[in-house]
């Protein structure tokens, strides 16, 4: 909505009037709340505020500041939705000022500029309507893991417990496979060198199959992932942009809101290819594509935090992402300090699944996509958003 206004009173002595509006909603008691405020401009008696959004439930608290009172006007839901038109060019009337005043006409008026309507989409819609997360693993295959045979490494195979890379996987696996249909994961490794020539590969599928990556359910990317242990020599640089231009690519292909890709990558160290992987961060904001990231094993991640759009957001050649896609967290602020692996899950799942349905909305409204229509009579049938799920 915006709105103008016109030769209003004046007000100051020295100079005109510093105008802005306050918007009162009425309660059934015959009070009114304050709903909105809009900025204040200064030093004039034709001012034009900016374009805002406000809720209608919000529309359809006081502020007790000291405030020179220049008029006021009503006006209603039904009457702003016609938009920009004569009926919407009201009079701004001083009560005070009308009754001493015989010949007081108003104190000017204030005209609608532009008015829309736009429904708020929840990520359940969305799921509701058949959007279908894809979710994609990349872990790191690196030397700085340590070699795989000895307890200290990070990709050590206990008889006993998961590793931090299972234990990642595992939590935020098990949740996002609840909006995926098929149950079919593309998973990837990277940093290794491959048999038989020995070659480093930065995107290579764990079920060794060139032709589909996929695994079936969270299980078979484990036993893929175990599997390629015993096979792949773990080498180096921790390259991500590969990987994250390999993802991008199958979202390119999916643009019409039906599909949302989830890429997860974990490791264990500092990223080689900072450039190139901003690079390919900025290219993938435009896309249907979230990008979670977690740091295993005791190194500093200082970097990654580049790469989290929350503070500031990623940039690459003078080109800013146009959206924040990236969640980056370290496992270990997530072990629980009994040991109890189930809780250290359940909280990283939590937090790095909490921006998931917040990104594909910023997706789907980008692109101007609205949900579908429930595919389903019940709403029970679909899973709680990631950020609400309960262990």
């Amino acid at each position: 909505m915006q709105l103008c206004a016109n030769k209003l009173d004046k007000k100051d002595f020295f100079g005109k009037s510093d105008p802005f509006l306050v918007f009162y909603r009425s309660n059934e008691d015959g009070t009114f709340t304050i709903s909105h405020k809009t900025e204040v401009i200064k030093n004039t008696l034709n001012p034009v505020w900016q374009t805002f959004t406000i809720p209608v439930r919000a529309l359809c608290n006081g502020d007790y500041d000291s405030h020179d009172f220049i008029g006021e006007f009503t006006t209603s839901y039904r009457e702003l939705s016609r938009g920009q038109s004569q009926f919407n060019v009201y009079e701004v009337l001083n009560p005070k000022k009308k009754c001493r005043k015989k010949k007081y006409i108003n104190s000017g008026t204030v005209t609608l500029l532009s008015f829309k309507v736009e429904s708020e989409y929840t990520f359940l819609d969305f799921i509701r309507g058949g959007t279908q997360l894809n979710f994609t693993v990349a872990i790191d295959f690196t030397a700085s893991n340590g070699n795989p045979s000895q307890p200290t490494s990070l990709h050590y195979m206990s008889p006993y417990q998961m590793n931090a890379y299972a234990m990642a996987l595992k939590a935020v696996g098990e949740i996002i496979q609840d909006y995926d249909s098929d149950k079919l994961f593309p998973a990837y490794g990277f940093g290794a060198k491959l048999p038989p020539d020995g070659k480093v590969s930065h995107a290579f599928p764990l079920n060794r199959n060139s032709e589909d990556a996929s695994c079936v359910g969270i299980d078979g990317v484990l036993e893929a992932y175990f599997e390629s242990l015993r096979t792949a020599q773990l080498y180096g640089p921790t390259n991500f942009a590969p990987i994250i231009n390999l993802v991008a690519r199958m979202a390119e292909n999916e643009m019409d809101g039906s599909q949302y890709f989830v890429l997860l990558i974990i490791t264990d160290g500092v990223i080689s290819d900072m450039v190139q992987t901003k690079e390919a961060v900025v290219n993938a904001a435009s896309l249907p594509l979230s990008i979670i990231i977690v740091g295993v094993g005791p190194a500093e991640f200082d970097a990654m935090e580049e790469l989290d759009g929350d503070e500031v957001r990623v940039s690459s050649r003078g080109r800013m992402a146009e959206r924040d896609i990236v969640q980056f967290v370290p496992f270990r602020d997530y072990i629980d300090r009994s040991g109890n692996q189930v809780l250290s899950m359940a909280r990283l799942a939590k937090d790095v699944l909490a921006e998931i349905p917040e990104q594909l909305l910023s997706f789907m409204k980008s692109r101007g996509i609205e949900p579908r229509p429930s595919l389903s009579p019940s709403s029970s049938s679909s899973p709680p958003p990631p950020e609400h799920q309960h262990v």
